[in-house]
C-alpha cells in the first residue's frame, strides 16, 4: 500500500501541475446540495449532515484533493471553492470544500488529503487513526446516522411519504397522481424537521417529488428514481 501511495503521489503531482481542479462528482439533487453548501462559512473540522460529510480546506493551495480508505485510495476527489461575499458583492472569504455521500454500512470514514500533490492528514481534523496496512496515519470521521423513517407502503395501497429537513418548512407533495399539482397535499411536521403524509394510491408505478416554495427535489429516503416522459427526474414508488 505504501508503494502504491508513493506512485499515486508522483502521478498526481504531474497531473495537478497541468490541470485545474476538477468539478466534484455529485449525484445528489440540487436542493440538498445547495442546503449543504449553505452550511459552509469557514474552514473547520468535517461535519456530518444526514448522510453527508462536508470536508473543508484553506483556499490558498492551487489544488486540494481527498482520497478514502473505502476506495483503497485509488481515486483523488477534487475539492471545489465557495466564496463568501459582502453586501457589495466583494469576495471576503474563500473556502475549499468536498461533500461525501457516505456509503451504506460504514461506521468510520478514514482519508488523506492531497494538497498541491502532497499527501497529508487533515490539519483541521484532530481525529486520527493508524492504518497498519499502509503504516500511515489517517484522518478519520465517525459516522453517526440518525434512524429516519422512509417512504414506504404501510398497508395495501396506503403509502407513507417521509421528508426530513429543517423545522418550520411548508413541504408539499406532487406527482403523477396529482397531475404534478403540488397544492393538493401538504405534509405534516410530526417531529422537529420530520414531515410525513399518508395517502392511498392505486396499484401501479407512481412518480413524485417534494416542493418547498418554487423548488422541487427528490425523496432522499427513497433510492428509486427515474426520468418522466416530460424529461424531469422524479422519485418512484410502485404499489403491487
Amino acid at each position: 500500500m505504501k508503494k502504491f501511495l508513493t506512485l499515486l503521489l508522483l502521478i498526481s503531482t504531474l497531473l495537478l501541475l497541468a490541470l485545474p481542479a476538477q468539478a466534484q462528482e455529485s449525484t445528489m439533487d440540487s436542493y440538498t446540495y445547495n442546503n449543504l453548501i449553505a452550511r459552509i462559512d469557514k474552514v473547520g473540522s468535517p461535519i456530518m449532515v444526514d448522510d453527508y460529510i462536508i470536508f473543508t480546506a484553506d483556499s490558498k493551495p492551487r489544488h486540494v484533493g481527498i482520497a478514502f480508505d473505502f476506495e483503497n485510495f485509488r481515486t483523488i476527489h477534487s475539492f471545489q471553492k465557495v466564496n463568501t461575499t459582502d453586501v457589495d458583492g466583494k469576495v471576503v472569504q474563500s473556502v475549499y470544500f468536498y461533500i461525501l455521500e457516505v456509503p451504506k454500512g460504514l461506521k468510520n470514514v478514514s482519508y488523506r488529503l492531497v494538497i498541491d500533490g502532497l499527501w497529508t492528514i487533515d490539519p483541521n481534523n484532530e481525529h486520527q487513526t493508524f492504518d497498519t496496512k499502509s503504516n500511515l496515519i489517517l484522518s478519520t470521521v465517525a459516522v453517526q446516522r440518525q434512524e429516519v423513517p422512509t417512504t414506504e407502503t404501510v398497508k395495501k395501497n396506503l403509502v407513507r411519504f417521509v421528508y426530513q429537513g429543517q423545522s418550520g418548512q411548508i413541504i408539499r407533495l406532487g406527482g403523477t397522481f396529482t397531475n404534478w399539482d403540488s397544492s393538493i397535499y401538504v405534509m405534516r411536521e410530526t417531529a422537529p424537521g420530520l414531515y410525513e403524509l399518508e395517502i392511498p394510491l392505486p396499484r401501479g408505478t407512481h412518480y413524485y417529488a417534494y416542493y418547498d416554495g418554487m423548488a422541487s427535489f427528490l425523496d432522499k429516503t427513497n433510492p428509486e428514481r427515474a426520468y418522466t416522459a416530460d424529461g424531469r427526474t422524479a422519485s418512484v414508488i410502485t404499489i403491487n
